[in-house]
């Protein structure tokens, strides 16, 4: 037995808040270190929290309930005479079928699956919008550290074949980054500064940083889909791809998933988002497509 399933009860003891003592104080220090536990305890508060807001979502017609009441009162009027010629057993079968015969299974069982589909639906997308949000928020929190000085590069280079290099000894993940064209001025749009490695979900993730004109700077954070979701914003589809843009604090993040890794594009939000994406397509066939200002 590991860990993860030693605290399975402590987890539901935790959500009931009956969990106290030396039992509570080791169940947190667990869930600093483990992931899983982690992401396994937003669950079950997304479901909590999802669970408290809902309504029953079918309600029996009032004629419906009144004929059940009725049926009811009428055998319980009734229960010492039959109790006397009949066994307890054919007595409850025979209360059962009129109740059926009200209320066949189908009626009942239909809505209920029904109800209970839409629910994990619910729950699941509103898991999916969290961890979604989790990876803007980390993306918008390590681009500032880039800005700040607190997340200096580990490796300075304008050569995406070194950056790709260090970076493949680091990260779990396969990651190449394009070979950057010279535009028409014989310089590439935005020059690559450099990369470092940051922690993402107890997992390394790429920080690979440009440098944009007007020496603006823009950030990519790179991590597995394992453990990245890309969700939300306002949606933009192009080339099979689609784009998720946000503005926030004064910033644009544009995030996006392909072949099994997320991608986090963090810029001044005064500058043209099109105009961003360029700092993957300057070197594709399809860059004219995010020239800024068209």
């Amino acid at each position: 037995m590991n860990a993860c399933e030693r605290h399975t009860v402590d987890l539901m003891l935790y959500l009931d808040d009956e969990l106290v003592g030396g039992k509570l104080m080791e169940f947190l220090a667990h869930l600093k270190i483990c992931v899983d536990c982690r992401a396994a305890l937003e669950e079950q508060l997304a479901l909590s929290s999802i669970l408290r807001r809902s309504r029953p979502l079918y309600s029996a017609p009032p004629k419906l309930r009144a004929r059940v009441a009725a049926t009811l009162a009428s055998a319980g009027a009734t229960t010492a005479s039959k109790q006397l010629h009949e066994g307890s057993g054919q007595w409850l079968r025979r209360t059962l079928q009129g109740v059926e015969r009200l209320m066949p299974r189908w009626k009942v069982l239909v809505p209920a699956v029904v109800g209970m589909m839409l629910c994990f639906l619910l729950v699941s997308n509103v898991v999916h919008e969290v961890r979604a949000s989790e990876y803007v928020d980390a993306a918008l929190s390590t681009h500032r550290g880039c800005l700040s000085g607190q997340l200096p590069l580990q490796i300075r280079s304008d050569s995406p074949q070194v950056v790709t290099g260090w970076l493949a000894g680091k990260v779990a993940f396969p990651f190449k980054l394009p070979d950057s064209q010279a535009q028409s001025s014989g310089r590439p749009a935005y020059r690559l500064l450099g990369a470092r490695v940051v922690d993402y979900r107890g997992s390394h993730a790429g920080l690979v940083t440009y440098e944009a004109p007007q020496n603006d700077i823009i950030s990519l954070l790179v991590a597995s889909t394992n453990y990245a979701v890309v969700a939300g914003g306002v949606e933009v589809r192009s080339g099979g791809l689609v784009f998720h843009h946000r503005i926030d604090s004064g910033f644009q993040i544009i995030t996006w998933s392909n072949h099994g890794l997320a991608y986090a594009l963090v810029s001044r939000a005064a500058g043209s988002a099109r105009g961003s994406c360029l700092v993957c397509h300057q070197s594709m066939a399809d860059r004219d497509t995010f020239e800024p200002g068209l």
